[in-house]
């Protein structure tokens, strides 16, 4: 099993494909990085060498933000709107969708589970 940036990548997988369990690359960056460090795609990970799991990681450590620096930089974006004042940063505190969704029906993901408020006696 391969360790790349922090994250065992599974051994059975294609290349493209296992490097995407590393937080903030997705298919097209794993493509990239492929290309970049002459490794085809359509190779497992248990036939790579160590000097072919050695380039890769150059080139992740060269060129992209990954793992625990993106989720701090993420994390720290999010602080920023918050600290403003903004209204995405409203949004992000009051634990509501960011990005303009309905939540009359929805958003049950992002509001939590429901609450029911008791009826007025009469």
């Amino acid at each position: 099993m391969a360790r790349i940036a922090g994250v065992n990548i599974p051994s059975a997988k294609r290349i493209e494909v296992a490097l995407t369990y590393i937080f903030g690359i997705g298919r097209k960056s794993a493509q990239d990085i492929c290309a970049k460090s002459g490794i085809d795609m359509n190779r497992r990970v248990n036939q790579l060498s160590d000097e072919e799991i050695m380039k890769i990681r150059e080139v992740i450590d060269s060129g992209y933000l990954v793992e625990g620096e993106l989720r701090r930089e993420v994390g720290t974006n999010i602080k920023r709107l918050m600290d403003l004042g903004c209204y995405r940063g409203l949004r992000h505190r009051k634990g509501l969708p960011v990005r303009g969704q309905s939540t009359k029906q929805n958003a049950r993901t992002r509001k939590g589970k429901r609450k029911t408020i008791a009826n007025k006696k009469k």
